[in-house]
């Protein structure tokens, strides 16, 4: 019998779930131990924030009874309560999230609930064709990558480039270097071809008589258990335990494939978000931004500003200890955290707002020649755009706000005059 568990098992659980079977009757149904069901529902669970049937989304303590109006300030607004609307756990000052007691308890998901038409809280479902694709993914994640620190990669290469390009073959240099080379020729030759050393191809001596192989390139992740205590549900907890501290996202936007890309940090409560130009998508470009931040910033500020950042799996964020800890002091100046595979959502208000960049840099756009400066300018132009969700404010003022006018003038951001903001791509003349 097979470890995995099947697409075809997991509709089972699925089916089993809405007609309220416990674990250990899915189980038996199945072949499957009640503690695996257990594991398999709980990891791979979805959360959902949807309404009810003729309901908005309201999870609020004091939605039955709550009477507030036009909070948004919007007199067109059609709603005689901001209770029918779906943005007013949002605009609230006294919204507090109000938790189902069932989900703490099996099956700790919604499938099957006789009240889940009528329930307008966060919901948790089990799907299974969304818990098959993550399973797939960590499956497909778990085998990809080269498991080498950087340390361990730059080592390797100021032992391997200067014999290379002295026309030495990767054969002849293993051979002679046992020792101090722990890896297969074959290794070797992927580390080059997938350009993690100096060296490239054309420095061997007869691999560029031969045909590439069509192959995927390889994702180099720094450490490869950086996830274990920083999952998303690692980042709830702590986010429920220290009073819900502002949350930083982080992610990159690609230009041309292989070439310069923007890493993007976006202050979520005030919709602000910095980018900041770099040569490579590696982890060594992200980790030197938020060195500079803390020269530029100070100890104290930085943690004012940056006390959660949350990213997704990408390899540039795979070196979570030296983005959170001061490189000249090792004092913890932020806690990183990932979302689940293929869950983009949970960062939602990130990738929201790329869409105001690819306005002026549409997608296929080569980065190569802007400098940071453009970045720069474009930025300002988005963070001086007024909001709807920020009761038609900027979020250079909500972070003004929020930060004070000190903060907002070391981080270099200038707000632009209302009628000189251009969103397109002959703002940076492209």
């Amino acid at each position: 019998m097979s470890k995995h568990m099947t697409l075809s098992e997991r509709k089972d659980i699925e089916i089993l779930l809405k007609e309220g079977r416990s674990f250990k009757e899915i189980g038996k149904s199945i072949g499957k131990d009640c503690t695996t069901i257990s594991k398999e529902i709980r990891y791979r669970l979805v959360e959902r924030k949807s309404g009810a049937w003729g309901q908005v989304y309201n999870a609020c303590v004091l939605r039955f009874g709550c009477k507030k109006s036009l909070m948004c300030n919007n007199h067109d607004c059609a709603r005689t309560k901001c209770k029918f609307c779906g943005m007013c756990n949002s605009f609230c000052n006294s919204f507090t999230e109000d938790k189902c007691k069932k989900l703490d308890k099996p099956p700790y998901v919604c499938n099957g609930c006789n009240q889940l038409k009528k329930c307008t809280l966060r919901k948790k479902i089990y799907f299974a064709k969304d818990a098959q694709d993550e399973y797939e993914y960590v499956r497909s994640e778990a085998r990809t990558g080269i498991a080498i620190t950087e340390g361990e990669l730059n080592h390797l290469d100021q032992l391997l480039t200067p014999l290379l390009k002295n026309g030495q073959s990767i054969h002849h240099i293993c051979i002679n270097n046992s020792d101090n080379i722990m890896y297969s020729e074959k290794t070797l030759y992927n580390y080059i071809d997938s350009g993690h050393i100096t060296a490239r191809n054309i420095d061997l001596p007869r691999k560029v008589k031969y045909r590439p192989r069509k192959t995927g390139g390889l994702i180099h992740k720094v450490d490869r258990k950086c996830r274990i205590g920083r999952t998303y549900d690692d980042f709830k907890s702590y986010m429920e335990d220290n009073n819900h501290p502002l949350v930083v996202q982080m992610d990159s936007v690609i230009g041309r494939s292989g070439g310069k890309v923007l890493l993007t940090l976006h202050f979520v409560k005030a919709e602000f978000m910095l980018a900041f130009l770099r040569n490579a998508n590696d982890s060594q470009s992200v980790i030197d931004v938020f060195d500079e931040f803390n020269e530029r910033l100070g100890i104290d500020l930085f943690k004012r500003l940056f006390p959660v950042l949350l990213g997704d799996n990408g390899s540039e964020f795979s070196n979570p200890d030296a983005i959170e800890c001061d490189y000249t002091t090792g004092e913890l100046r932020t806690n990183v955290f990932y979302c689940d595979p293929l869950a983009p959502f949970q960062k939602g208000s990130a990738e929201k707002n790329h869409e105001e960049i690819r306005r002026v840099l549409p997608k296929g756009t080569s980065f190569d020649n802007l400098i940071q400066k453009d970045i720069n300018l474009m930025m300002d132009n988005i963070n001086s755009y007024s909001r709807p969700t920020l009761n038609d404010r900027t979020p250079y003022e909500m972070f003004q706000f929020l930060f004070g006018e000190e903060a907002i003038k070391k981080l270099g951001s200038t707000l632009i005059p209302s009628k000189d903001i251009c969103l397109k791509p002959s703002l940076l003349k492209i």
